[in-house]
């Protein structure tokens, strides 16, 4: 694995839903490990999206008060970090993750930052 994806969503968050898909498709990659991390949400609830939607997610954390999103700078959800071996942050999408972007901007800086690990 070259890249982890921590992507930060929420069950009650629609553009979660709508970029569910694009995680998926990250989460197929041989170089990239997909974890979650569920923002103030409550754990059944969070299962019950994954039963519905697929569950992507390598491993799953739950931040029911969202203080380890804070600490993430995070200030909504959908976000998703893109962190190389060494554990930093190399690139932050702080909007959903749809086709188009997933194509033009986050694939190329998974290869990028694989490229360079």
């Amino acid at each position: 694995v070259d890249v982890v994806a921590l992507n930060v969503f929420a069950s009650w968050c629609v553009p979660c839903r709508a970029e569910h898909a694009q995680i998926e498709a990250m989460a197929e990659l041989d170089n990239v490990l997909v974890v979650g991390l569920n923002y103030k949400d409550r754990p059944e609830a969070a299962i019950a999206f994954l039963d519905e939607l697929g569950n992507p997610y390598a491993a799953l954390g739950g931040d029911p008060d969202g203080r380890v999103a804070l600490d993430y700078g995070v200030y909504g959800v959908p976000e998703t970090f893109l962190i190389d071996r060494n554990g930093i942050i190399r690139a932050r999408y702080a909007f959903p993750i749809l086709p188009s972007n997933l194509e033009q901007q986050v694939l190329p800086a998974i290869q990028q930052i694989a490229g360079e690990t």
